[in-house]
């Protein structure tokens, strides 16, 4: 505009087109604004007419996402354990990961107890054979030795000991080291360290000396595992003991599976900001390595609350605040918030059904705003 061009009505700039204002027009709007209205805080109030949106009350079907891994159920890890002190004269098993069947011979022992204990025996039977309780104690000592009724009745109808005691396996398996009570062998598998699943030689060897109690052989069954999953903070209390869970195995999803949430370890494993749920089932037919990755989704209960969009929350660190609509302005408020899930957040106190707030609280400040909330 040329402020040169005057006219007493209003009318176009000759030269630039622009339209003509009255005369002394922008000095009386100076001294209508208000310094107050000029100073008020940015970090406190927003105008703004980005569209709004109150809380809705509805019943959602909670589904959780988690990742966990197939690892061995150790409820069903059996032990070989010796009954006597003696040495290893044979062993028949070498490699761990073998097959083992319950009732299979895995070794034979050597014991000088076991000897003199046979020895007691036939030296009554034969100079003795009247005294039966002395016979019978005889006998039920090398039972409890590890020596079966058909080994009993076989040294007492030879006349001569046995020079080793077999030990069998009580379950069916893969055989693995094991961690002696006694004498440390070999570190067994964990829960938290999973062993390498590589087919290796036994630490366990022939000639080697055992003590009476010892775990000499562990016996982990590959048909009886569970589903470690890995519950992360904002979920956790959204899943439950007896939630039923999809399981997708990363190595064939074509085999998922339905099951349910046992047991939740009620504490944080070593190094884990996560809570885990195990999940028990049968593999004998689905044939899932152990050590694999899996997906899961538990399908928690229904929920009836009042849900926002996350959008319209913002997160300061332990405060959640919504910018709620008064009159033509947005102001911080805090609010008390629940749970989170599928993109919505659930507002506890703080708003009424009757409360407007901004749909998008991120539209309202910057980068490097602060926000100051009044309570």
């Amino acid at each position: 505009m040329h402020h040169e061009i005057v006219r007493d009505k209003p009318g176009n700039c000759p030269i630039c087109g622009m339209d003509l204002v009255p005369f002394g027009g922008d000095e009386k709007a100076l001294t209508d604004v208000n310094l107050n209205t000029l100073l008020k805080p940015t970090n406190s109030y927003v105008i703004s007419t980005i569209p709004t949106i109150a809380i809705q009350q509805s019943e959602e079907q909670v589904e959780v996402e988690a990742l966990g891994m197939v690892q061995y159920d150790t409820r069903e890890v059996g032990s070989v354990s010796a009954r006597v002190n003696g040495r290893i004269e044979k062993l028949y098993l070498r490699y761990t990961f073998q097959d083992v069947s319950k009732g299979q011979k895995v070794m034979d022992i050597y014991s000088p107890e076991l000897l003199t204990a046979q020895q007691n025996l036939l030296f009554l039977i034969k100079s003795d054979a009247a005294n039966t309780s002395f016979i019978n104690a005889a006998k039920e000592k090398l039972l409890l030795l590890g020596m079966s009724n058909e080994q009993l009745q076989q040294v007492i109808q030879s006349g001569k000991p046995s020079l080793t005691v077999p030990v069998y396996s009580n379950y069916n398996g893969h055989i693995h080291d094991a961690l002696s009570m006694n004498t440390s062998i070999s570190a067994s598998p964990s829960m938290n360290n999973a062993e390498p699943i590589t087919t290796r030689e036994l630490m366990l060897k022939e000639g080697m000396y055992v003590q009476k109690g010892q775990t000499l052989l562990s016996v982990y069954n590959p048909h009886k595992l569970w589903a470690v999953l890995n519950i992360y903070t904002d979920a956790q209390t959204l899943v439950k003991a007896g939630n039923t869970v999809r399981i997708v195995p990363e190595t064939a999803p074509g085999k998922d599976f339905r099951a349910k949430i046992d047991f939740i370890e009620p504490f944080f494993r070593e190094g884990s900001k996560t809570l885990t749920a195990r999940v028990y089932f049968e593999n004998h037919e689905m044939n899932i390595p152990v050590g694999s990755q899996v997906k899961a989704t538990i399908f928690g209960n229904k929920i009836n609350a009042d849900w926002l969009p996350k959008d319209a929350v913002i997160s300061l660190g332990l405060d959640k605040i919504v910018f709620k609509k008064y009159g033509t302005v947005f102001k911080a408020l805090k609010v008390k918030t629940g749970l989170s899930y599928n993109n919505k957040i659930q507002i506890i106190d703080g708003l009424t059904p009757y409360d407007a707030v901004a749909a998008n609280a991120q539209f309202l400040m910057d980068s490097e705003s602060f926000i100051k909330v009044n309570e």
